[in-house]
């Protein structure tokens, strides 16, 4: 996979891992936090991998990008996420 990072943007991102649950998280540098994901290094997904990006959204903002994954980990943004965004 290339490098998917801008200067100064936060991605917020949603993982498919092998047992079929979905992990969100916000990074500034996606394609580095993807390779911590399958070597391992997160404790969500450490005994899920391998895991599959399935999506992203790149924010300028950082606490904006903070929020929105605040609010994807919420039920309402779980629905949200379900029915729009996997």
């Amino acid at each position: 996979m290339g490098t998917i990072t801008k200067q100064n943007s936060w991605i917020v991102y949603i993982l498919k891992c092998a047992d079929g649950k979905h992990y969100t998280g916000c990074t500034s540098n996606l394609s580095r936090r993807l390779q911590q994901h399958n070597d391992g290094e997160s404790n969500y997904t450490s005994t899920r991998r391998p895991v599959s990006l399935i999506t992203y959204i790149t924010f300028s903002d950082k606490y904006k990008a903070y929020k929105f994954e605040k609010y994807l980990k919420s039920g309402s943004g779980h629905a949200f996420a379900r029915k729009r965004l996997v």
